[in-house]
């Protein structure tokens, strides 16, 4: 599988303060890649460098074009789609009316391209076919306003999907949702993939990631400190450590504790209640 996305030495700084160091990071055709980590480890800010929406330094590459110096917009029509962690939807518009704008392409010759190409499905079947994808249809006619969390994020998802992106960087989309709605995202997301759009998931709900994501990366203070298979990256002791507050050394000398509150905290295992 080739690589849609691939980040080499990525560092982003605040002033004096380093938020990304060195970040390498791939997503090939065919994947969902997962970016966890703890509070503040610089998740959030990786997508804001990937997108453009904050200065970094090193390589960032989009099906092998180098995008490091373009503006967001730019990335944006090279295909980087993603969502925000706040919904910002379209409340006086309908679902179907909040994806149809979305499909609206911006420029006169990417249209031109689309239609001499035989490419152009229209921006109404475009929001069709994202409606159908996140089974949103049976809401299409109803305001944003008038659904739960858990649907109003699937159509943030859906509006992502109608710009008809070529990679989705998905921060956060499980954030406030309970485990139901989650586990239903989850769902979609993984139908998302599965239907060839690779995707980089950044969540802070453990069990979404690592139950769905084909590869995991783990962010902490701003440096990978893990990746792997998501049974790799759920074992690893350095991991374990960053969600614990402690370090690895910490964890040799506290089995007690990392056979109870760890099989909570961590999910996969067998036990589910301390």
């Amino acid at each position: 599988m080739s690589a849609v996305l691939s980040t080499s030495g990525v560092s982003v700084s605040f002033g004096a303060v380093r938020a990304l160091s060195e970040v390498d990071l791939e997503v090939r055709e065919g994947q969902l890649v997962g970016l966890i980590g703890p509070n503040g480890a610089g998740k959030t800010t990786f997508i804001d460098a990937v997108t453009g929406f904050v200065p970094a330094r090193g390589d960032i590459r989009l099906r092998d074009r180098d995008i490091s110096g373009l503006p967001p917009h730019r990335r944006a029509r090279l295909g980087l789609g993603r969502t925000w962690q706040t919904i910002e939807l379209f409340d006086d518009l309908s679902v179907r009316e909040n994806l149809a704008v979305a499909a609206q392409r911006s420029t006169l010759a990417s249209g031109l391209g689309e239609v001499f190409l035989g490419l152009w499905h229209g921006e109404e079947q475009v929001a069709e076919d994202a409606l159908d994808l996140l089974d949103l249809r049976h809401d299409a006619d109803r305001m944003p306003s008038e659904l739960p969390q858990g649907r109003r994020k699937l159509v943030g998802v859906a509006r992502a999907l109608a710009a008809r992106p070529r990679l989705l960087l998905l921060d956060e989309p499980a954030a406030g949702l309970d485990s139901h709605e989650s586990a239903e995202l989850g769902e979609r997301l993984r139908r998302v993939v599965d239907a060839g759009l690779p995707a980089l998931l950044v969540d802070h709900d453990m069990s979404l990631v690592l139950g769905i994501c084909d590869y995991v990366y783990v962010l902490d203070f701003g440096k990978l400190i893990a990746r792997g298979t998501p049974e790799e990256v759920r074992n690893d002791p350095e991991v374990r450590a960053a969600y614990l507050g402690g370090s690895t050394a910490d964890m040799a000398s506290t089995a007690d504790m990392a056979s109870t509150d760890m099989l909570v905290t961590m999910p996969g295992s067998e036990a589910t209640e301390r």
